[in-house]
């Protein structure tokens, strides 16, 4: 049964701290990777989450050398304790196949309602989505029953403020690895994220609605956006992750589904991307409303990146003809971005690329000591630059509508 101990765990470190202690192995979990434990970790959450405490924290325990089978399962809150700590040190693996029963849907694993979550340790969460990927792709040669849009994600973060995220490796997930939704003061640090780079739409972070976000000291390679940041979302700060392979940093896209959207106040900065499809990149639907302001790129490194810095206001138009890419009043407006102390190489011939709407444009971009040459020998590399305005200095490719 449940113990009381004095040793707790957060972010990585020892600390000592009177906390009632929960170890899912004395609810039942088998920890033998075929066992489905499910049921045992719903009950040690059900007396973690309602745990009285005064004390600091209330911890969940997964102990090491164990591998749990988890089909979906919801921790949701609010709890009791003033803390609640989910110490990770085995393995969560995801059932395989793409017949889960529950919300096969949405989200494998989801956090709801739960303030001053610490999720940390030493131990892997395995979304084993092979299979799901393999579906995706049948669905898009062939047709299948099951939609890209519909595989699950790994892990759901929904409304947990004063979050924290720490040491934990992530595999694998069917599609994006981590989503946080509704979340203030969210803190992730000393990640490391894996996927195939053909595994399609594996996300590694997914920010939405959200403020006063760290990421930092992380590594994220997967089939799609390192981290991607979209509607609702601002005080984003990106520090010291190593990108690739993957789609790069992106804010957006924006103005999906007619959306009204909106993101302000990101730093990107100390960050470096090897092998990447893109770069650090702004992503907005046509004919849609809100805006992409404050904004800031530095001192970043590319290593043969497939377009290192690119704001596409025509996200998804792009390839259509002419006549069918029409420009109406509306449009995000992207403004106050910088770009700053930027090195490396590309693997197209073009390094920077605006392309801005007509009708709102792309106003006071400033670039800053920027040198990108090619990873090519021997070839040529420009910028190509439409309805942008603002500044450029000691910059190369030079970017011919910028002063």
């Amino acid at each position: 049964m449940p113990s009381t101990t004095d040793y707790a765990r957060a972010s990585g470190k020892e600390i000592q701290s009177a906390t009632t202690y929960f170890d899912v192995v004395d609810y039942g979990a088998a920890g033998d990777g075929q066992t489905d434990d499910s049921e045992a970790f719903n009950k040690a959450w059900t007396d973690v989450c309602s745990a009285n405490t005064s004390q600091e924290a209330a911890t969940l325990h997964v102990p090491p050398g164990k591998t749990f089978l988890l089909k979906p399962v919801a921790f949701k809150g609010p709890c009791k304790a003033n803390s609640i700590h989910f110490q990770l040190r085995g393995t969560l693996i995801a059932p395989l196949g793409t017949s889960w029963s529950g919300d096969t849907l949405n989200t494998w694993i989801q956090f709801a309602w739960i303030d001053n979550l610490i999720l940390d340790g030493d131990g892997k969460i395995d979304g084993q989505g092979s299979d799901w990927w393999k579906s995706c792709m049948i669905k898009a040669t062939f047709g299948s029953s099951i939609s890209c849009q519909q595989r699950p994600g790994a892990l759901n973060f929904y409304a947990c403020n004063g979050l924290r995220l720490h040491g934990l490796t992530h595999l694998n997930s069917p599609r994006t690895h981590i989503a946080i939704k509704g979340c203030v003061g969210v803190s992730i640090s000393n990640i490391h994220i894996i996927a195939p780079e053909d595994s399609p739409n594996t996300d590694g972070i997914d920010i939405a609605t959200s403020s006063n976000v760290v990421i930092q000291d992380s590594r994220i390679g997967t089939g799609d956006d390192c981290v991607a940041i979209n509607g609702g979302s601002s005080f984003i700060n990106i520090t010291g992750v190593d990108c690739g392979p993957g789609h790069g940093i992106s804010i957006g896209s924006l103005g999906d589904g007619g959306a009204n959207d909106t993101v302000e106040e990101v730093h990107v900065n100390s960050c470096n991307f090897n092998h990447t499809q893109n770069g650090v990149r702004i992503k907005t639907f046509q004919n849609r409303s809100g805006f992409a302001r404050n904004i800031y790129f530095e001192h970043i490194g590319f290593d043969n990146v497939g377009n290192p810095i690119i704001i596409d206001q025509f996200y998804k138009d792009k390839g259509k003809p002419p006549q069918e890419v029409l420009e109406t009043g509306a449009g995000i407006q992207v403004s106050h971005v910088t770009y700053s102390d930027i090195h490396g190489t590309s693997a197209s011939d073009v390094a920077i690329d605006l392309s801005c709407s007509n009708v709102v444009g792309c106003s006071n971009i400033v670039m800053d000591n920027i040198n990108i040459t090619s990873a090519v020998p021997g070839q040529d590399i420009h910028a190509f630059c439409k309805n942008a305005q603002g500044t450029a200095a000691s910059i190369h490719p030079e970017v011919p509508c910028l002063s």
